[in-house]
């Protein structure tokens, strides 16, 4: 059974979030099963981005909803995957063991300390799974800040009053 790792603070669940959670399911579903671990970014982690984020409690009700949608549209059990709280960069993918971590091109560093910290503890290196950035209609990546910022809207649209 393979275990599946990836992380992030998920604000808006926008189409980014949604290949990066995808793409850690598909990978279960291609070994026959297994588990995929979430790392929620913690309240007081988020509180440091460049624009307000909502509570954990909301960003993992949305994250739930989605993945649910996921499971079921792959066929999956219910209980494939847990989301658990991070209060740093790394959290269990430096100490528990993975198969894979997935990451975007810009959370692909991290990736590559979490291997670098994994081995000097004597641990296996994670496969890194590094998805293509999404666009949005304007050919720039989608990102929260864009969407707080009232440019695009979670699909990648452009928004042309630029307001939420």
């Amino acid at each position: 059974m393979v275990k599946v790792v990836l992380g992030g603070t998920f604000e808006y669940l926008h189409a980014g979030h949604s290949r990066l959670v995808e793409e850690a399911f598909r990978i279960l579903k291609s070994f026959g099963g297994g588990a995929v671990h979430i790392g929620l970014t913690s309240d007081k982690m988020a509180s440091g981005k460049f624009h307000a984020v909502s509570s954990y409690e909301t960003r993992k009700r949305i994250l739930e909803d989605f993945i649910s949608d996921v499971l079921h549209e792959l066929e999956l059990p219910d209980d494939c995957y847990l989301i658990s709280e991070l209060e740093d960069s790394f959290g269990p993918s430096v100490s528990e063991e993975y198969d894979f971590i997935v990451v975007s091109p810009e959370t692909r560093a991290v990736a590559d300390k979490i291997n670098d910290i994994r081995m000097e503890r004597g641990l296996h290196p994670i496969h890194i799974r590094e998805i293509e950035l999404v666009l949005a209609e304007d050919t720039i990546p989608i990102s929260s800040t864009r969407i707080y910022n009232g440019e695009i809207d979670k699909d990648g649209r452009v928004r042309r009053g630029g307001q939420n």
